[in-house]
């Protein structure tokens, strides 16, 4: 039984991301040398030619060369009347097994991949170069074996780096040292720059990409992410962004829906520009939802923000301009007035929604709170918007807490009192500066 290596020219030859895309089965190959040594039951290995070259699934022949004339749609040049083998592919890789992995293996020496990457198909394999390609196959689909965090542990930031590479100074951290991009997360510090990660109800995590003012590209650590596949990168996940950061598991980008374009403000508020949201999605022992505590210690946002005008398209009229300043204000006092009474303030962590403020009694109680800003020109949407986040944040996290109340601060008396009595009806506790008593009692 013989081992081979077919390839493909996915921009000069055949478009084949497109016809997989397109949910179509691989069961031919095209093959000009070798006719008469293939027959069912060899294996083989298929490899992506390119910018980032390498190995891209696995599978078996099912028969032998027969001449025939493939389907046109997908390539890119009229193919004629050609040779070809019936295959069936085993496996898709979920990550590319890059070029230069083969290629720094001494086993590979020789191989015509390497000698010759423009050969014609197929490529034979010796003993040698098929054990080297199927022990990377095995690696590529298991847990690395150099990698020593489990999800759950903390380590901190100078030494994670100093094991596994990267750059200690961004979120996203591609390693020129080992098959790894670190990515890290931290809800407190990233909504101040308008990266806004969220989880999701199903497991996956919404990570947004780097790029502080402007809006984003795919380039540098976002290229990284959106590639990481090709180039046989694992996405390690991280919470946290100094000191002691806590290991999320191992992520992938979700394969058919692999980002989205949203709005945000940049860095110390400002117009909206736009920015990416990678999707992930889990790969293995990746720390759930539930289990991880809520919030983090109360970080106290930076209220000297340099007015800017309003933007009729923000998402939240209170995260802009004057409205910034008047809200993290408002944030920050009732911040000091929870602790002076005792309870723990807290900031919202990663694996928590996105809510301003949240407080904790010494049973384990949760208080959750949403803060606006009001004037007299968007009173009835800031109340309308605000009384419908706390109760979201208040459903999101009520299996993660004994009792979850929940808080609507705002900047002062609203000007019709029917909003006290409909936050009532649904549980809502409505108040403003001077109105601390009855925010504290609801604990």
């Amino acid at each position: 039984m013989a081992a081979w290596l077919l390839t493909c020219n996915p921009s000069g030859v055949f478009d084949l991301p497109r016809f997989r895309d397109e949910g179509n089965e691989l069961t031919s190959w095209t093959i000009s040398q070798h006719k008469r040594d293939v027959s069912a039951g060899d294996q083989f290995v298929l490899w992506m030619s390119g910018t980032n070259a390498g190995v891209v699934a696995y599978g078996h022949l099912t028969g032998e060369a027969a001449r025939g004339r493939p389907d046109a749609a997908y390539w890119l040049t009229d193919p004629g009347e050609r040779d070809y083998v019936p295959i069936e592919v085993d496996q898709w890789l979920d990550r590319r097994i890059p070029k230069s992995q083969l290629a720094a293996d001494p086993r590979m020496s020789g191989a015509t991949i390497l000698t010759m990457p423009g050969g014609r198909n197929p490529h034979r394999l010796n003993d040698a170069q098929w054990e080297a390609i199927r022990e990377a196959l095995n690696s590529a689909q298991e847990e690395d074996p150099g990698w020593t965090l489990n999800p759950g542990g903390g380590i901190r930031r100078v030494e994670l780096h100093a094991q596994f590479g990267g750059s200690s100074q961004n979120g996203i951290s591609p390693s020129a040292t080992t098959n790894n991009i670190l990515i890290f997360t931290a809800a407190s510090s990233g909504h101040q720059h308008g990266y806004f990660d969220v989880w999701n109800e199903d497991g996956t995590f919404h990570y947004t990409g780097e790029g502080q003012t402007g809006d984003q590209r795919m380039v540098r650590g976002n290229k990284a992410i959106l590639e990481h596949r090709e180039t046989g990168k694992r996405l390690r996940l991280f919470d946290g962004a100094r000191g002691t950061v806590r290991y999320l598991g191992e992520w992938t980008l979700d394969p058919d829906h692999p980002y989205s374009e949203h709005q945000a403000p940049a860095t110390g508020g400002g117009d909206l520009r736009k920015v990416i949201r990678f999707h992930l999605v889990p790969v293995r022992a990746t720390i759930s939802v539930p289990e991880v505590a809520i919030g983090q210690d109360y970080v106290t946002p930076d209220e000297s923000i340099r007015p800017t005008p309003a933007t009729p398209s923000a998402p939240d009229p209170d995260l802009v301009g004057r409205n910034l300043s008047t809200h993290r204000r408002l944030q920050n006092e009732l911040a000091r007035h929870a602790q002076n009474r005792g309870f723990t303030a807290l900031s919202p962590d990663v694996s928590d929604p996105n809510f301003d403020l949240a407080w904790r009694d010494a049973e384990g109680g949760l208080t959750v709170c949403e803060v606006k800003s009001l004037t007299p020109a968007n009173e009835a949407r800031q109340l309308r918007a605000g009384l419908g986040q706390v109760l979201d944040y208040q459903d999101q996290l009520s299996d993660r807490a004994p009792t979850v109340s929940a808080v609507l601060w705002v900047e002062r008396e609203p000007s019709e009192l029917r909003w006290i009595t409909l936050c009532r009806r649904v549980g809502v506790t409505l108040a403003w500066p001077s109105q601390e008593d009855s925010a504290f009692q609801m604990v």
